[in-house]
């Protein structure tokens, strides 16, 4: 009966949360702290420890300098509903994403659980 019970909680421990304990959703106020001034490098979807050659800049103003293999391009990102949102020119759209945080590293959430990990430059 008790390898039974442990089972049950075993099996359900992922969708009550816990699958992730190092990650903590951020708040609006607690993105702008953790991106206004700061670089992001960009880390490897298959193999997180390695960064890849993608840096982010996210200015005060509100501007934000993605460069990507030496290759420069100038965006916009601001604070929505607890949510990061960036715009890229010539679109007029904004896309907004879920930040979540564990150290030095964060992670952008989208809509549909797309997720991009970054670890701070600086």
């Amino acid at each position: 009966m008790i390898r039974l019970v442990l089972c049950a909680v075993t099996a359900t421990l992922p969708t009550l949360g816990l699958a992730d304990p190092g990650w903590t959703p951020l708040t609006g106020a607690e993105i702008r702290t953790a991106l206004t001034g700061r670089t992001l490098v960009y880390l490897d979807k298959d193999d997180p420890t390695q960064r890849v050659d993608t840096i982010q800049d996210f200015r005060a103003s509100g501007a934000t300098l993605y460069t990507f293999k030496g290759r420069e391009s100038w965006g916009y990102w601001r604070v929505e509903n607890d949510q990061y949102c960036s715009q890229w020119p010539p679109n007029d759209l904004w896309a907004c994403y879920g930040l979540e945080r564990d150290g030095e590293t964060v992670r952008f959430v989208g809509e549909h659980d797309d997720i991009t990990v970054a670890q701070y430059a600086d």
